[in-house]
């Protein structure tokens, strides 16, 4: 054997190596982070008696908001979602917890942005598990995937914000419009469960449920076969955190003295991003794919 021919089956051996390494480092720290969202979706949904009573939880915890979305109506859901929360508090005319509300999602927002996303949204698990479930051809995006991606501010700002604060009912109080007419969440975790567990609940389900549960199957199927097609089209929740990507106290950084563009992070990302280009992308969810794969270690959390 020539000493090209040695020198260059040493490389690729050397190569398939580095390679090796890291495929392991992007299984290793893709089981840390199922851990972290398996056991925050726990924590936040630790109230058991509530599927066995049909009945949601009601104590004291039930007025602190966790960062996440996690249906306030969930049986065994100990805290309120958010979203649900901001609503409630800008259609009740008192404002007494709106600043409150408004006040954590930008405490959440300013040290997390979009990890929240990544790691401690039990909807996003949910969204993360079924993309696992084998399909012939996944669907990286979608034509006009760019104006698609910004539905998700027409809901945080139309349906989260302006329509509960200006459409009233007699009584003078506004809807949860985003939570009553559009979130599958609520359905997944509140309606099906009560609905199921709950006689009184089964005779008064309608039109609206209906349509509920048609949205969820549709985000259901969608979710098997596109990454977390809420999250990058719906979520007014993750619209409101990915403001905060570019300042937030935890963010991604690319060492431009490491990185080569070779597009390896963009080839690992589920969500089409280019991270060496754009580390601190509004859609980004933080969920380390880019950092584990790199061959160059370029990419870090700071």
């Amino acid at each position: 054997m020539s000493l090209q021919r040695l020198l260059k089956s040493v490389w690729n051996v050397l190569a398939l190596a580095r390679k090796g390494r890291r495929v392991l480092r992007k299984k290793t720290f893709g089981r840390l982070r199922l851990l972290i969202q398996a056991s925050f979706a726990a924590l936040s949904n630790g109230y058991v008696k509530g599927f066995v009573k049909g009945q949601i939880f009601d104590g004291k915890l039930k007025s602190v908001c966790v960062p996440g979305m996690n249906c306030y109506s969930c049986p065994a859901a100990l805290g309120a979602c958010p979203i649900g929360s901001l609503q409630a508090t800008l259609g009740s005319r008192s404002y007494r917890l709106s600043m409150y509300v408004v006040g954590l999602l930008t405490v959440f927002g300013a040290f997390f942005g979009r990890f929240v996303c990544g790691f401690l949204c039990p909807f996003g698990l949910a969204q993360d598990l079924l993309f696992k479930i084998p399909f012939i051809r996944k669907i990286r995006r979608l034509r006009g995937e760019k104006f698609l991606r910004s539905l998700r501010f027409v809901f945080l700002g139309l349906f989260v914000i302006i329509l509960p604060m200006f459409v009233v009912d007699i009584t003078g109080l506004g809807e949860p419009w985003f939570c009553k007419w559009i979130c599958p969440v609520g359905t997944l975790e509140g309606g099906v469960p009560l609905v199921l567990l709950n006689s009184a609940m089964r005779g008064a389900a309608g039109f609206l449920f209906k349509w509920k549960l048609v949205i969820l199957v549709v985000t259901v199927f969608s979710s098997v076969v596109i990454y977390r097609p809420f999250c990058r089209y719906a979520c007014p929740l993750g619209a409101f955190y990915g403001l905060f990507n570019k300042i937030s106290f935890l963010r991604l950084r690319v060492d431009n003295d490491k990185c080569t563009k070779c597009g390896a992070c963009k080839a690992a990302c589920k969500l089409d991003i280019s991270v060496f280009k754009n580390p601190v992308s509004i859609d980004c969810i933080r969920c380390g794919d880019c950092k584990a794969i790199c061959p160059h270690e370029a990419i870090s959390f700071c």
